[in-house]
């Protein structure tokens, strides 16, 4: 059975873990009780943001979702299913630079005890890395979890990072820019094939924002390659600033196989430090949120219509 899924997927991702305890709040794990509350109470703030914008916006419940964590975000990932909404449930270590299951060999347990809609990887994947038994390990768990997920009929969302490497930074002088429009869209879609002629095979790939239309067009190739004409893209956010994740998300809009997107950062950082900070109060600060996802949605639809 070939993997696919093709319905418009607008996602608000706060599954981030370790860093976002640490940049948000400073505190070092493992957390104090009150600090895991703190913790669990402002990814609550981020999905009232998301709440509010799906009910004023009436962004359609089969399209709109949440991505978050089963450590900070349980109780989110059931009222958020509960309610119809997409879900996907994160399933790597945090703050790994290598793919490890977060919960060893139980994850099918956790997995399926929230049933989300998707389960999700993040993995740095660099295939031009030194550490080729790295890629070889990591290629082999991401496979496992593959082929329970063509299994089990739950859709595989894979989040691919491709970190330079020292000697293609030195080929661009340092410059990480140059990287990104230059070597990253190659090496992005050359990990994609390893992987996939490893066995991996994501129902939806999650790609960091791309600068030019070919290169959008260039890997949904690969992600449909041999028969995988099903599968689909959505563009992620990386933190950036207002104007490049417009770009990033108006370019790919215009690309078919382009279903989406997960802004997750850029979308709620700055209110949830504000609301943190005693600046912005609790409605202000969803209101905040729910502004800049509906935002998304908007420019995201209008670059697809527009290229219909």
């Amino acid at each position: 059975m070939q993997p696919g899924y093709e319905l418009p997927l607008y996602l608000l991702p706060f599954d981030h873990r370790n860093s976002y305890v640490k940049g948000m709040f400073g505190y070092t794990p493992p957390l104090t009780a009150d600090q895991r509350a703190k913790v669990e109470d402002s990814k609550q703030l981020i999905y009232e943001g998301f709440l509010l914008a799906a009910r004023d916006q009436h962004i359609d419940a089969a399209q709109a979702g949440v991505l978050v964590d089963e450590e900070y975000g349980a109780a989110i990932l059931r009222d958020a299913r509960q309610r119809g909404y997409v879900t996907a449930a994160s399933v790597e270590r945090s703050g790994s630079d290598e793919f490890h299951f977060e919960y060893g060999p139980d994850y099918v347990a956790h997995i399926e005890s929230f049933d989300p809609a998707f389960a999700k990887v993040l993995v740095r994947y660099n295939p031009e890395d030194r550490d080729v038994a790295m890629n070889q390990r990591q290629a082999a768990r991401l496979a496992e979890l593959s082929r329970y997920c063509l299994k089990a009929g739950r859709p595989l969302m894979f989040e691919l990072l491709v970190p330079a490497t020292q000697a293609q930074l030195d080929s661009v002088r340092g410059d990480k820019n140059a990287y990104d429009l230059q070597l990253r869209p190659g090496l992005m879609m050359q990990a994609m094939r390893a992987l996939q002629d490893a066995g991996v095979e994501p129902a939806v790939w999650k790609i960091e924002g791309l600068d030019q239309r070919a290169d959008c067009a260039a890997v949904v190739d690969v992600a449909r390659r041999d028969g995988r004409d099903k599968v689909s893209c959505i563009v992620l956010g990386r933190g950036a600033d207002d104007a490049k994740v417009r770009h990033w998300l108006t370019t790919a809009a215009s690309v078919p196989g382009f279903i989406g997107f997960a802004v997750g950062r850029t979308s709620f950082f700055d209110a949830v430090a504000d609301f943190e900070a005693g600046r912005a109060s609790r409605q202000e600060a969803a209101q905040r949120i729910a502004s800049q996802y509906a935002g998304w949605v908007s420019i995201f639809e209008r670059a697809r219509r527009a290229s219909a």
